[in-house]
């Protein structure tokens, strides 16, 4: 009985050890963050519209693109300019942007990139918003892709239609559009001199004018055959992957740089609208400092979160965020990026609400181990 009981002892000693050795294992360390709620300093007691979209360049200076078209007539005489750049700590730097000789500036604005090269990228979602435009950083006009009204659908190669976001990939020298409110469609061109080279629709299939419906891209396994809108963004990582929000889709869709599919994940996929927001989920992509950028964030519009992925598997590990006004909280969270230090941007676009009208800085406190 003493020799059973003390054999009983010793195995429960070993499988506490090994459940206890399958807790650490199973630890995992996944990026953490702080909101500063002190950041930017806004002068000269301008209002920002709706915070559209924000780009980090090389300098790690933070611009951001807002819509002063969406300010009450009494918040008007206070807008700021439609872009406008601070530094790291959120000192204001200059700002720029609106209609101009020999350019369409967009009627909505929607995306703003700092390119490698120093470039800046701006694109609108208003109706007849067929065009991309191209500056320097101090505001010079340079370039021009797509004509304001011209849109003849996604098989057009020389126009947009209301898109969503860009993105240059060094490497090639291919500017990456997501294009994407009037379209369902990645379409791709040669950054210097706007030449169309390739484009493609979800599952790299060719992009078609027909729309998906929501509701059957919920009930299919695999989601709609195409993209469904708006096709939110779309950036590339340092191994050339591209990574597509499908926003309407509830999914970010993963590509090579040639268009052909390699995966997809969903995000939020039970959220339902009118109980979940609008419904759609995927609204931004950004990628953690590391060269290999090994977690990969994705913004979450409907239910105001910040999602946290291992890059490799696609296997979510952790989010923050809620709905609120509160700093920290998000509002409808619409686009976001990351520093050199891992910082993350995150911008929102609630209407008529000043405290959510705003761009927020979280602060990457460093790698914190969490169990799955």
């Amino acid at each position: 009985m003493k020799v059973t009981m003390k054999r009983a002892i010793a195995a429960l000693g070993v499988l506490s050890a090994l459940v206890s050795g399958m807790i650490v294992a199973a630890a995992i360390d996944v990026p953490a963050f702080r909101v500063d709620p002190s950041w930017p300093k806004i002068p000269n007691n301008w209002q920002f519209g709706q915070v559209a979209s924000v780009s980090i360049d090389a300098q790690d200076h933070v611009w951001v693109l807002q819509r002063p078209g969406t300010l009450s007539p009494e918040e008007k005489p206070r807008a700021a300019p439609p872009l406008v750049e601070f530094d790291a700590a959120g000192n204001f730097i200059q700002a720029w942007g609106g209609p101009g000789p020999g350019y369409d500036w967009p009627s909505s604005e929607h995306g703003v990139y700092v390119d490698p090269k120093g470039f800046v990228w701006i694109g609108g979602n208003g109706e007849k918003d067929n065009q991309i435009i191209k500056f320097t950083k101090a505001g010079k006009f340079v370039m021009q892709i797509g004509r304001a009204g011209q849109s003849k659908g996604n098989a057009d190669t020389q126009n947009l239609s209301q898109p969503a976001d860009t993105f240059v990939y060094a490497k090639t020298n291919e500017l990456f559009v997501a294009d994407g409110y009037g379209n369902r469609r990645v379409i791709v061109f040669d950054a210097d001199t706007g030449t169309f080279k390739r484009m493609w629709g979800a599952f790299g299939n060719l992009p078609t004018d027909a729309a998906p419906n929501p509701e059957n891209a919920d009930a299919d396994p695999q989601g709609a055959p195409q993209f469904v809108q708006p096709v939110h963004a779309a950036r590339v990582s340092n191994d050339g992957l591209v990574y597509v929000s499908d926003r309407g889709g509830k999914r970010v869709q993963v590509f090579t740089l040639a268009g052909t599919f390699v995966r997809q994940v969903f995000i939020g996929r039970e959220c339902k609208a009118p109980e979940c927001g609008n419904g759609s989920t995927a609204a931004s992509t950004a990628f953690s400092a590391d060269s290999a950028q090994r977690f990969l964030y994705v913004g979450n519009r409907s239910q105001a979160k910040v999602m946290i992925f291992d890059r490799t598997s696609m296997e979510l590990l952790d989010s923050f965020g809620q709905w609120g006004s509160a700093p920290g909280d998000f509002g409808t969270l619409h686009h976001m990026a990351a520093d050199s230090k891992g910082n993350l941007y995150v911008t929102e676009v609630t209407p008529l609400k000043p405290e959510n009208r705003r761009i927020q800085k979280f602060v990457f406190t460093g790698l914190s181990s969490t169990g799955k």
